[in-house]
């Protein structure tokens, strides 16, 4: 039975369009003033004991799956996915030319895109280059998405020999006229048999992901997709609302607008993810994550330690996120880069040698501020502002702005304000990104710059 709290926080604030914080300043505020020399100094002054963290983008796909928000194309031409392969590793030795004292790396995340349409050899290649160029702690976290559909069973015993420990599968939903109206048939054999072969090379700890607000999509396609997950053995999830921004991705018009469900459906969707979990006995993890309770990301949700990142939720603490391929972020202690996207101009930029860096953004003190302190709220849905001023050297009159904004939502239900401690109310974590939206120096209401955010 599902017993947690139901919501009356009003319509509005679900469709109400604020960034997810996977960084502050967001990637809105980024811009050319940041460029390659900037990185470089940036890379020059990392201090040798603290850790890093790397993530590389392989930005193809055999098909376009209409959903899709991420930086990826179609490319089934083989020879030029091994050219990119050769231009991540060259890539590599530039970032380790620019850093000369590198740190342990404790996170390596591939993303994309579909990583694993690396031939085998090339995947190997490339991670042995990284390690080549970097060292890496002994229990460092190497994380792979990977497309039920394609797995082959070389493919997974080169992820084994590679040291990979964690995996990401796609699923969204499992229901067979869902997946056709959005392009992605994923029949549950191809899942059960990726599974099997992941277990066989003795890869078994497995994130899963699913989206709700899909064509056609009902509060029983989730919870009947999660359930079959659960069964298989998944120790971590994600459930993403899906974002319909036609006029950004072009392939979203292939998606019929009218079958899309509206506010109130999408969030009972939500809520039956969390209702599903917790019959799991699984633990929620901010607003879209959940975890069984035993898996590290819960435990470190429990301790108070759980960051957020690019990834999303993390238990990687390394303040140090150097991003590798095209399109790929940077997450460093003086601000964010991000790579060129065009792949052409990507891979002139590599091929002279060049770091490949065309934008992103200094942190000042004030950002410094209040980025911790919205992912203190993202993470643990509260924050001590009178804390954070203090650690910072900042009056609290800093925050006094904010606390007005946030007067309507403890109105509606939203959150709770005591002195100057903010805490999300249990009806409302998914609500958390409007919360945090008011101690954002840079946000202003405007449809399509972000994600819906419910």
């Amino acid at each position: 039975m599902n017993t947690l709290p139901r919501t009356t926080i009003p319509m509005a604030y679900a469709l109400e369009t604020v960034p997810r914080y996977t960084s502050y300043p967001t990637a809105a505020q980024f811009d050319a003033r940041i460029d390659e020399g900037v990185c470089r100094d940036w890379l020059g002054a990392l201090d040798p004991a603290a850790p890093l963290s790397f993530y590389v983008h392989v930005p193809y796909c055999r098909a376009l799956c209409w959903y899709c928000g991420c930086h990826t194309s179609v490319l089934n031409d083989d020879a030029r996915i091994a050219r990119y392969a050769r231009r991540l590793m060259r890539e590599a030795d530039l970032l380790a030319e620019a850093t000369p004292q590198a740190g342990p790396v404790a996170h390596l995340h591939f993303g994309g895109g579909t990583p694993t349409i690396l031939a085998p050899e090339d995947f190997a290649a490339v991670i042995d280059r990284i390690r080549e160029r970097f060292p890496f702690a002994p229990d460092a976290e190497i994380a792979v998405e990977i497309d039920p559909r394609t797995l082959e069973p070389e493919m997974a015993q080169a992820l084994a020999r590679a040291g990979v420990n964690r995996v990401s599968l796609g699923i969204q939903d499992m229901d067979p006229q869902v997946q056709k109206l959005v392009n992605r048939v994923q029949p549950l054999e191809d899942v059960v048999r990726t599974m099997d072969l992941l277990r066989s090379v003795g890869i078994t700890r497995v994130n899963a992901d699913f989206i709700y607000g899909l064509p056609k999509q009902s509060v029983a396609h989730v919870r009947r997709s999660i359930r079959t997950m659960l069964d298989l053995g998944i120790d971590r999830a994600a459930v993403f609302g899906y974002a319909h921004v036609p006029w950004f991705k072009k392939h979203q018009n292939a998606i019929d607008a009218d079958l899309l469900p509206g506010a109130g459906e999408r969030l009972e969707q939500a809520r039956a993810a969390e209702a599903a979990f917790a019959e799991a006995g699984w633990q929620a993890i901010g607003f879209d994550h959940y975890a069984h309770p035993g898996d590290a990301m819960a435990q470190a949700a429990r301790a108070g330690t759980l960051r957020r990142n690019f990834q999303g939720y993390t238990t990687d603490a390394a303040d140090t996120l150097i991003g590798i391929g095209a399109s790929s972020i940077g997450a460093l202690p003086q601000g964010y880069v991000q790579n060129e996207p065009h792949l052409g101009k990507w891979a002139q930029a590599i091929d002279a040698g060049h770091l490949p860096v065309v934008r992103g953004v200094s942190v000042t003190a004030d950002d410094r501020l209040r980025r911790d302190a919205i992912m203190q709220l993202m993470a643990g849905l509260e924050v001590d502002l009178a804390e954070m001023a203090r650690a910072y050297g900042q009056e609290l009159a800093i925050f006094d702005a904010a606390l007005m904004a946030l007067e309507p939502l403890v109105a509606d239900g939203l959150c709770r304000i005591e002195g100057y401690r903010i805490r999300v109310t249990p009806q409302a974590r998914f609500f958390v990104r409007n919360v945090a939206a008011r101690l954002d120096a840079y946000w202003q209401p405007s449809p399509g710059r972000h994600s819906l955010a419910v």
